[in-house]
């Protein structure tokens, strides 16, 4: 499930940064490829997409960092794989 996981997270975000290339384990706010308003799209799309529900205390900026740390995000919180 995390490949699925990481390959939608990967999906949403590379057509808003077209040409950028990065690691799953790169900080993507560092880069400029996240800011507030982005971070707000991707728990919007993480809960859509895997059918889970960001409580309060995992809305922390670690979690949204990098791909790796959504995907696990996605984990820990029993998301459903993507078809």
């Amino acid at each position: 499930m995390s490949e699925n996981v990481r390959n939608a997270i990967r999906g949403f975000i590379s057509p808003k940064f077209p040409g950028v290339d990065w690691e799953d384990h790169e900080d993507l706010f560092s880069f400029g490829l996240v800011d507030s308003a982005t971070a707000m799209e991707l728990v919007m799309f993480l809960e859509r997409r895997f059918g889970v529900e960001i409580p309060p205390q995992d809305l922390d900026i670690a979690n949204f960092r990098t791909v790796d740390a959504m995907t696990a995000l996605v984990g820990r919180l029993g998301g459903a794989a993507v078809s």
